[in-house]
């Protein structure tokens, strides 16, 4: 496995199953962590579900000169996804191999510059592009996002061991869509059950990065390109996405002995 020149860490973001969010919390996980000072990259990784375009704002395609592709930038992230290079509804139907080639692309022929984070979102799941992610360079770590729902938290489980088989360090596990406030009362209300993410995670013996709310803002930001991170780390809102950034740098600086951010890449 080959460390990427000038790439400081590289955290993936996986999930046993879809539908628990885990492009939500890349995103606004990667904007927070260039709002805190850090030089950050965003490769959406899930070639068959690329949703970082919408989630970003970008509709634009990336310029190469031919040899190395220059990510779009925009809030200060450097992006970049097959949703680029596939745009529509068109699905990609590609076996292992070719799955390979364009993981190779995507973190070798794509010019990330210095960066303190590449965030990279995963595919639900332990399948092709994963592996060929973790064979073929050195991850600093892995963060896993899971709802409170036993069914979830299985396949959670699954990706937590997927990354210990493969000697990947496990940051820690993301209670998404943890619980909903209810509009008129404020109420706390347990949608999909309490605490079994936290114990999950001492079962299994990696760290507890918190718990996200289940809010429509949340998803509006998503789904208008202004995701609520932008908000910064004084937004309620936000709040939670700012917490795992922090710890996602304490887990890093752990796992690599970093000394903390530098700058922002600015528009």
């Amino acid at each position: 496995m080959q460390d990427i020149p000038g790439i400081e860490n590289i955290v993936a973001v996986g999930s046993g199953k879809g539908g628990v969010g885990k492009t939500t919390v890349s995103v606004n996980v990667a904007i927070a962590l260039s709002r805190l000072g850090n030089r950050v990259g965003l490769l959406d990784a899930d070639v068959y579900g690329p949703n970082v375009p919408l989630m970003m704002g970008v509709n634009e395609a990336p310029l190469s000169d031919g040899q190395r592709i220059r990510p779009i930038i925009k809030e200060g992230l450097r992006v970049m996804s097959m949703g680029f290079l596939n745009p529509g509804d068109k699905p990609l139907v590609w076996r292992g191999p070719m799955l390979h080639n364009v993981m190779q692309q995507f973190l070798r022929q794509v010019e990330w510059g210095e960066l303190d984070y590449l965030v990279i979102d995963l595919p639900p799941g332990t399948g092709d592009v994963q592996l060929s992610l973790m064979q073929s360079t050195k991850l600093t770590g892995a963060v896993v996002v899971t709802t409170p729902s036993d069914v979830s938290l299985e396949d959670a489980r699954k990706a937590v061991n997927m990354f210990h088989q493969v000697k990947v360090p496990v940051l820690g596990l993301v209670e998404n869509m943890s619980y909903l406030i209810a509009p008129q009362s404020r109420e706390r209300v347990d949608v999909f059950g309490h605490g079994a993410g936290r114990k999950t995670a001492e079962v299994m013996g990696v760290p507890f990065l918190g718990e996200l709310a289940l809010i429509p803002e949340i998803r509006q930001g998503g789904d208008s390109g202004k995701p609520v991170a932008l908000a910064g780390p004084g937004s309620e809102l936000a709040s939670g996405f700012y917490t795992v950034a922090k710890a996602v740098e304490a887990g890093c600086a752990a796992a690599r002995g970093n000394t903390g951010p530098t700058m922002t890449v600015s528009d």
